[in-house]
């Protein structure tokens, strides 16, 4: 019997969001493989589940990919998880599954859960029915990205560092006009802080705190 594939979503923060679902698949299948195994290490220990946690992330090489094809072919059960969050979003996992389906008919389960990305939209009170995703804004190349952006008159959500979130908000003021944005801190965590309004207030208060892991951005689209 061939074995299955499960991408299995963990908390963004706050233990106490994982499914029931999440836990009974991590104690069954045969292997889990993370971006980070002492991040996952930690999580498995919290919830007592006594399985082995494998390293597979973004600087894996092909043969590693190989390797997890190859234990599925024969018929172990893996799950995949990311640091936090759905694997595969924003994340090397999509790669490890595009090239199971490419290579296989496996079965691929997804077990949903925690998103960071569609946790800001879901309390950033603008209209979300259409938004644009971009995961964690290039470095590079903004200011192409940006005239899409405007041109697509849609909400767009990203991902970005707290020593550069100022300066891509300034971007985003000089290139995109005046926007209202939501900038959430450390979503479900102890030291969550969530800011809103016009581009220039939320740069202001955010002058004004102290910035620390990880933070998700919504811009609003041009009323």
């Amino acid at each position: 019997m061939l074995g299955k594939l499960y991408v299995v979503a963990t908390p963004i923060g706050n233990l106490g969001d994982i499914s029931e679902r999440a836990i009974k698949t991590l104690k069954e299948v045969d292997l889990i493989y993370a971006e980070d195994t002492r991040v996952t290490n930690k999580l498995l220990d919290h919830f007592e589940i006594d399985n082995h946690a494998l390293s597979y992330h973004q600087h894996s090489h092909d043969s590693k990919k190989d390797e997890i094809l190859l234990r599925l072919l024969a018929g172990e059960s893996i799950a995949l998880v990311s640091d936090a969050g759905t694997p595969g979003i924003s994340d090397p996992g999509n790669e490890l599954i595009d090239y199971v389906i490419s290579k296989s008919e496996l079965e691929i389960i997804p077990v949903p859960g925690p998103s960071a990305g569609i946790t800001a939209l879901s309390v950033c009170g603008f209209d979300v029915n259409k938004y644009i995703f971009i995961g964690f804004m290039p470095k590079k190349k903004r200011l192409k990205l940006l005239k899409f952006l405007n041109d697509s008159r849609l909400t767009f959500v990203f991902y970005e560092s707290p020593h550069r979130i100022i300066k891509t908000l300034k971007v985003i003021r000089e290139n995109l006009g005046e926007r209202r944005v939501f900038v959430a801190r450390e979503l479900t965590k102890m030291h969550e802080t969530l800011y809103r309004g016009e581009i220039d207030k939320v740069i202001k208060d955010l002058q004004a705190s102290t910035l620390k892991g990880e933070i998700t951005v919504v811009v609003e689209k041009p009323l």
